[in-house]
């Protein structure tokens, strides 16, 4: 369970596709890409760059927006769940987006809400 606030990188390749960044995952490559609104949130945080670095957290944390679990598919093929980013930075979004295993795999278990902020890049 992460109680404290840890980064987690995400990618896109040149084809558009959005993967975190676990070089201790030891499945397929696949199993971390970002589908199903993962990718399109990113996208939105990320405001068009390839790479995005996001605080994670169970706990809320200053600035930190909130995904909320609305489904939950753990201990089903795929597992995971699916969650729902209400606003970002003060703006109403409503976008649902499912989170895979891999999530489970982070956290130690799907938790019911998701704290997290874009970490800004230093110039």
């Amino acid at each position: 369970m992460i109680q404290e606030v840890r980064k987690f990188n995400f990618n896109k390749d040149e084809d558009g596709r959005w993967y975190i960044v676990l070089p201790e995952w030891t499945g397929n490559k696949a199993d971390l890409e970002m589908v199903e609104g993962a990718d399109t949130m990113l996208e939105y945080v990320g405001g068009g760059a390839d790479e995005v670095i996001l605080q994670l957290s169970e706990q809320p944390f200053y600035e930190s927006s909130i995904l909320k679990l609305i489904h939950d598919y753990s201990g089903q093929t795929g597992g995971g769940g699916i969650y729902l980013l209400k606003e970002y930075k003060g703006k109403q979004i409503n976008q649902e987006l499912w989170l895979c295993e891999v999530t489970e795999y982070v956290f130690g278990t799907l938790p019911p809400v998701i704290y997290f902020k874009k970490e800004e890049k230093m110039a």
